[in-house]
């Protein structure tokens, strides 16, 4: 037979010390954890505050410009003929009322156009002295401007003009100038007086 435990039984004072209990996560863990949630709020909050709606693909509005010859025969032909692609430029309905024998392109909904206009009057810095670019065998006048360009197709029966936005490349304009030669013959240019 074995002999009972001598040990006494531990009186309620003396019963030993549970292992601490804890009290969930630390202090620093806590605040930690908040920081990293209210900087994911102000990050999304910030990034929601400066994103612009996306455009919506539509119609373009064109604006108007005379064009006393649009409805000849040179620009219906050229009209019929435009591609529906000029690289990342894609074809834009254009918002009524249209101009005649105009039409336009964007690379992606709301940014800048390029503008094909026939049938407008000889530009005013067209002189006889003005340096002319060939494009694909067409003769182009070029008129600066800000953030854009104009160039005028000089050496048709009308004159044909293509606004391309800064950083649009050459394609746009190797593009259409296939178009014109395709669509009018050549003609001798005819500038205004030197000033």
């Amino acid at each position: 037979m074995t002999e009972p435990d001598s040990t006494p039984d531990p009186t309620p004072d003396q019963q030993p010390a549970p292992e601490a209990a804890s009290d969930g996560p630390s202090r620093r863990v806590i605040i930690a954890a908040v920081a990293v949630a209210v900087a994911a709020v102000v990050a999304v909050l910030a990034f929601a505050a400066t994103r612009e709606a996306a455009p919506v693909p539509g119609p373009v509005a064109i604006a108007a410009a005379p064009a006393p010859q649009a409805d000849s025969d040179g620009c219906k032909a050229l009209m019929k003929d435009l591609p529906d692609d000029l690289d990342d430029y894609h074809r834009a309905e254009a918002m009524a009322p249209a101009p005649a024998s105009a039409a336009a392109w964007q690379s992606e909904p709301g940014s800048d156009l390029v503008v094909l206009r026939c049938g407008i009057g000889r530009p005013d810095d067209f002189s006889a002295s003005a340096p002319l670019q060939a494009v694909d065998d067409v003769l182009w006048f070029r008129i600066p401007g800000v953030d854009r360009t104009t160039w005028v197709a000089v050496d048709r029966p009308v004159y044909v003009a293509l606004t391309l936005p800064e950083g649009s490349g050459p394609t746009p304009i190797q593009l259409l100038s296939r178009a014109v030669a395709k669509a009018m013959p050549a003609v001798v240019p005819d500038p205004g007086p030197v000033r």
